[in-house]
């Protein structure tokens, strides 16, 4: 599969994960620190799943913004998506995440606003780079 590329960034992580990500433009700089479920002493600090999440929540409402665009379906002003992202050691060794989507699309009919996530799951690159190696489940709120 070519991807016409648009646009690309860069971040650069120092320390792995209980030290520093830094986008090249610096538009971007987290503190990371690694959860104490993952044995890592939390308190301040992001993790890379949260930073997936946020990008994936965001990425996906962009993407039904598209598909509306395309569908004539108006996506309220009010519509989020909540992206919650698990790790954990696979059954096949390493590691692996899941991520569960949960969408708001308050006024929107049930059978529109289905039609709306089904189409911008097709079409958001996260939900494509996910595809066949992330579960990923879609709820609507």
């Amino acid at each position: 599969m070519s991807v016409d590329v648009k646009y690309t960034t860069q971040a650069t992580a120092t320390g792995g994960r209980d030290g520093r990500a830094q986008t090249q433009d610096g538009s971007l700089d987290v503190k990371l620190s690694t959860p104490k479920e993952l044995g890592g002493a939390g308190g301040a600090g992001n993790n890379p799943e949260q930073l997936f999440a946020a990008g994936y929540a965001a990425c996906f409402l962009g993407a039904m913004k598209f598909v509306g665009g395309q569908e004539k379906i108006a996506v309220p002003a009010d519509t989020t998506v909540t992206a919650k992202v698990g790790i954990g050691p696979r059954s096949e060794g390493g590691f692996g995440i899941t991520a569960d989507l949960t969408v708001s699309l308050p006024g929107l009919d049930k059978a529109t606003a289905e039609k709306l996530v089904e189409k911008a799951h097709q079409v958001c690159p996260y939900s494509n780079a996910t595809r066949g190696n992330v579960d990923v489940g879609l709820t609507l709120a």
